[in-house]
This record gives C-alpha cells, structure tokens and sequence, in this order.
C-alpha cells in the first residue's frame, strides 16, 4: 500500500504558518488534503482561520503537539486511516512555539504510523521581520530552522533586500541544506513545498543525535509485581496541583519502561483526563490518565484496587521523589521490580504564556484600534503574537484580526451565518497581564 505523504508546516508565531496553509488549500492541485490544526492559545481559533474548503480540519488545542498531545497526532492520524481512500496528502500545522523534531520522529518510532505515513518534508517559515526578536532567546525558534527541509524567509516586503539578505545568510549558518525561498504573503510556488521528498533520517539524527529515542508525556515508568486488593498511593506535596498518572496491566516479563508498554501509555496521555480527589478509587484504565489533585497541603493518599494479581505500570508525569510518591500496602512500602526516568517530551520557556478572552456582544471598531494602538506602543515588544475573530458592531461579516509584535491588520471575512455571534481574542507573548488586557478588551464594547 502506498504510504501517505505528510507536510509539517512549522515556524515562530506569526510567521505566515495559516496563509500558507489557506494558499495550499486553495491551489488547484487536484488533492484531497486533510489538516491537522494545532495552538498555542486557552482559545482555539486558528481551525476557524482556515478558509471554508472542502478539506477537514482536526483541531487539537489542549496543548502544543510536540508535548502532551502527540498521542493526540497519532490518533488523529489513525481514525484518517480508516477513510484512506479520501486523503491523498496530510498537512500539519504546528503551534509556533513547537519544537519540530518529536512530531516528526513520530514517523519513525510509532510502528502504525511509518507503516502507513511517509513523512514528505518540513516545511519553515522564517517572518524576516521579526525573527531576529527571537533567534538569540528562543529555542524553538532555533529548532524549527535548524530541521528544516524547506525553508521559507516570509514578509520580505517588511525590511530591505540588504536585510533579507543578512538574515538568508544567518538561517544558512543554521541550516546549509534546506531550501531557501522568499516569499511576501507566503506565495510560494505550491511544487516546492509538498511532494518534495525533502526529508532527510540521517541527516535528523546528524542535527539531534537523540532524534530515534522516543519522547514521553510523562518522566517516571514503574514496574510493579501486585496482588489482587486494594493499595495507597500517597504523595506529598510537589510542584504542580495535579499530576497525571496512567495504570496499565502488563504482560508477564514485560517492564513498563519497555516500548510497546509505553507507547500504549503515550497513547492514553492523548485523552482527557479524569479528576481524581484524595482518598478517592483508582484502577488501572485503557480509557485515559488519571489526574490526582493533589493541591491540599500535606500527605495525600489514593486507593488503588488492583483486580488480579499480576505485574502492572505505574506513568507519572513528575518523577516520583519530587512528590515523595510511594505505593504501599497495610501501611509497607512496594517496591517496583523495575523502573526507569524516561525522556521528557518537549518543554516550553515558562516565561511564554497565552491569554484567551471571549467576549459576547458587538465591539467598537474605532475604540479597538485606539486601544490596540496604545497596548501596542506600551507593551508591543512583549506581544509576540495577537489573533482573533471579532464581531464589529454594523457589520454582518466576521472581522479577522493578525498581528505580529508592533504590526497588526485586519479585514472582513466571511458572513456570520448561523453560528452565534461573539468576539474571541489571543494574546501569545510574555508579561501578559489577563485582568488588564481583559478590562481594556471589555472596554471596546459598542
């Protein structure tokens, strides 16, 4: 069977990801493609950013790909597999602050997916602008150029052909073997970037030697030997108000640490997760992980009935000694028979945060630009990224709004139709302040 071909397209916020994207779907190439949406961002707008094709969108916003939700891609990608006969190419989009290299190696370690996917190349786009904000301090920046296939210096009509220049031969140094192009608005011939056959296995492992060891959700694999009835999970108190764990019988011999095992776990951790109470029940789950709430202050206990004897994983999203987590049985630590610190999947720069607001009733078009005017000047440099679909009082159309640290526009989309009315805003940058910027959106209202 011939294996599908997939596009990563990939790059820092406000790149040009989307208009490359709703370029491609509207080529006359003659594909049936499908889409795999991802954001950064409490809310999800970029799925409605994507033009009205016949293509699918599949959205994924509770988290950035390459973390947590890469379980998600690959159930995703599963389900498209029992509809082959419709997709003859697959498209995903990266939130901007992905790091490109999991998302890719999952071609590679998931025996489903490099059996039935082939992926065709990653696809950078560079905004010539505003990249020079972010070389020096963001590593995702750098790793999006540095695994490149393709390589796309967008914007070019921003700054001049000398600094188009200087910033060609700085991604160069980064990466020497991608292919440059230069592109205003993201066009780009549709030829150089799917169905190029651009990527390179030896050379992703040259570029991260670590390229082909497998990533997890979570830090922590235990093997444990159990008897049937009824254990305490306790836990002190750690870093975080929750942590997730996922349960899951194993083979005789087997050790949770082992691929197949955590594979199986990977895929859980793509699921939601259930809250769990202190003190409540817990059992080993096929369903999904299990989030411990383990915010009170103090020693937490959880019952974990195990139904028959036999060996069992324990995941943990933190290693077990930052909470000081320990399995016992009549008041006696168990000890696993194996385990294992497991590489962590991909970490953001925590200074990076995102603020959503959602706000019903028509706004005012001129105290939107007055106010985006001011919060730009005073806080422009902090603002990496700023998107939203908004509802202008006297207007029957979508109003959709972009924009890119100092530089934002807007224009008039579609009808509204019959889908309810209201106004969503994304704030993607640091020092964001979410009472201010929700009072100064609040303000805009007609």
């Amino acid at each position: 069977m011939k294996k599908i071909p997939v596009t990563v397209l990939t790059g820092f916020l406000g790149s040009g990801k989307t208009t490359l994207l709703n370029r491609i779907l509207t080529e006359n190439h003659g594909k049936r493609i499908a889409v795999i949406e991802n954001e950064f961002g409490e809310i999800g707008i970029d799925q409605a950013l994507v033009i009205d094709a016949d293509e699918e969108v599949f959205e994924m916003n509770n988290g950035c790909i390459c973390c947590t939700v890469r379980g998600d891609l690959i159930r995703i990608l599963g389900s498209l597999m029992k509809r082959k006969d419709k997709f003859d190419h697959v498209l995903v989009e990266t939130t901007g602050m992905a790091d490109p290299s999991p998302v890719a190696q999952t071609f590679f370690v998931d025996d489903d997916m490099k059996n039935l996917f082939a992926l065709d190349a990653i696809v950078t786009l560079v905004d010539a602008k505003h990249v020079h904000l972010h070389l020096d301090d963001s590593n995702e920046c750098r790793e999006q150029i540095a695994f490149a296939d393709v390589l796309v210096l967008n914007k070019t009509d921003l700054v001049s052909p000398a600094e188009v220049d200087a910033i060609e031969r700085r991604v160069r140094s980064m990466n020497g073997v991608a292919r440059v192009l230069r592109s205003v608005a993201a066009d780009v011939p549709i030829a150089d970037v799917l169905d190029v056959g651009g990527f390179d296995l030896d050379r992703a492992v040259a570029t991260k030697p670590t390229f082909l060891d497998p990533e997890y959700p979570f830090e922590w694999a235990g093997t444990f030997e159990l008897e049937e009835g009824i254990y305490d999970l306790s836990l002190g108190d750690g870093p975080d108000e929750v942590m997730d764990v996922v349960i899951l019988p194993l083979p005789s011999g087997a050790a949770a640490h082992d691929r197949a095992p955590a594979d199986r776990a990977l895929r859980l951790w793509a699921h939601e997760a259930g809250r769990v109470q202190p003190g409540a029940d817990l059992a080993p789950s096929e369903v999904g992980p299990s989030a411990l709430d383990v915010a009170a202050k103090g020693p937490k206990s959880f019952r974990l009935r195990i139904p028959a004897a036999g060996r069992y994983g324990l995941y943990t999203e933190h290693l077990p000694v930052e909470y000081g987590l320990a399995l016992l049985r009549g008041g006696a630590a168990v000890a696993p028979i194996a385990s294992e610190e497991v590489t962590a999947g991909h970490t953001h720069d925590e200074d990076v945060t995102s603020v959503g607001i959602h706000l019903e009733g028509a706004i005012d078009g001129e105290r939107l630009n007055r106010w985006l005017g001011a919060l730009l000047r005073e806080k422009g440099a902090d603002i990496f990224r700023m998107k939203g679909i908004l509802d202008i009082h006297g207007s029957d159309k979508r109003f959709v709004f972009q924009g890119v640290h100092m530089l934002f526009d807007g224009r008039e989309d579609r009808p509204w139709g019959a889908e309810p009315r209201a106004s969503d805003l994304v704030f993607i940058g640091k020092n964001l302040d979410r009472a201010e910027l929700t009072r100064g959106f609040e303000r805009c209202r007609a």
